[in-house]
């Protein structure tokens, strides 16, 4: 989500806040994280940079991205100072490469989530056209791939195109899409085939009265981690099984980096998970944090695993 919503009852309308799934009589375990390192993230050139999605690539980068370009840029030093620069990747997404796609793009870039695969390609989705853009190292091009969504495009919003792709994660030989909020889904493809192969919901225990909102796939260890924005939790899913197998609270993190919002609304769009950690990163709409003089800037967040009984 790169603007905030116009008005509450849109939300409201937007959601479907009163139909959820059911939850199963088996309850998975509940942890709180805390953060033990809190980052300011310095754009290059300074100004607004509104952070959207996360990923640890296979070369031990963290990458997020500016949610008005597809353009990647590595956080210098995650988790080891204060304030960290960002630093634009300049052979991948760049103006050149994204021409060819010019003529199709309506409207403004809006890229939310981050992935990568085995052969090392970084991938980007976009909400406003509902594109996975793929870039190749070997290629250095670009392309939005030529996934038919018919099997699920009963799920995509016909009068918010801010409502559809909003993180991305790839794990054994599988695509998965977050359709973010008006009919809120993961889409599995298959990305040999580049062929919807399914999807499934998941929430947490407790219903949110705005309703599920997923900002953000990661995936580690044969896991799926979902980021549920409006919930303020994450969630670890088995992806064969589509169960959830724990949440992890993060409210009280949110709260105390003190953003400015002018709805009640969550701020984290970032999700990445390592062995020993759970990333997250805001996306504050250019709204500041209480107490500064018009700080913009985004915050990156280390919270440590709680080790599991």
């Amino acid at each position: 989500m790169n603007r905030l919503w116009a008005t509450l009852a849109a939300v409201l309308s937007l959601n479907g806040c009163a139909t959820a799934p059911p939850i199963p009589e088996t309850l998975w375990p509940q942890h709180t994280l805390k953060a033990d390192r809190v980052t300011i993230l310095n754009p290059p050139g300074g100004g607004r940079f509104d952070a959207s999605g996360l990923l640890w690539t296979k070369a031990g980068m963290l990458l997020t991205v500016n949610d008005r370009s597809p353009g990647l840029y590595q956080v210098e030093t995650p988790g080891g100072r204060v304030e960290s620069g960002l630093q634009p990747l300049a052979h991948c997404f760049t103006p050149e490469q994204l021409v060819p796609l010019a003529a199709l793009k309506k409207d403004h870039y809006d890229c939310e989530g981050i992935a990568q695969d085995e052969q090392g390609r970084l991938y980007v989705c976009e909400e406003m056209n509902r594109w996975i853009l793929r870039w190749d190292p070997k290629a250095g091009r670009v392309e939005s791939l030529p996934i038919d969504w018919a099997p699920v495009r009963d799920f995509f919003s016909g009068v918010d195109a801010n409502a559809s792709f909003e993180g991305i994660a790839i794990g054994e030989g599988r695509l998965y899409v977050a359709n973010e909020r008006t009919a809120p889904v993961i889409i599995v493809v298959d990305l040999a085939r580049l062929k919807v192969t399914g999807h499934f919901t998941v929430q947490p225990r407790q219903n949110s009265f705005f309703g599920t909102h997923y900002s953000d796939l990661s995936w580690f260890d044969g896991k799926l981690w979902v980021l549920c924005r409006q919930h303020r939790i994450v969630l670890e899913v088995n992806p064969r099984t589509q169960q959830v197998l724990a949440e992890y609270h993060y409210r009280a993190v949110e709260d105390q980096l003190g953003y400015r919002t002018t709805l009640p609304v969550g701020i984290m769009e970032g999700l990445a998970v390592d062995r020993d950690y759970i990333w997250l990163l805001t996306d504050n709409n250019g709204l500041e944090r209480k107490g500064t003089h018009d700080d913009i800037r985004p915050t990156l967040v280390r919270c440590p695993r709680p080790q599991r009984p």
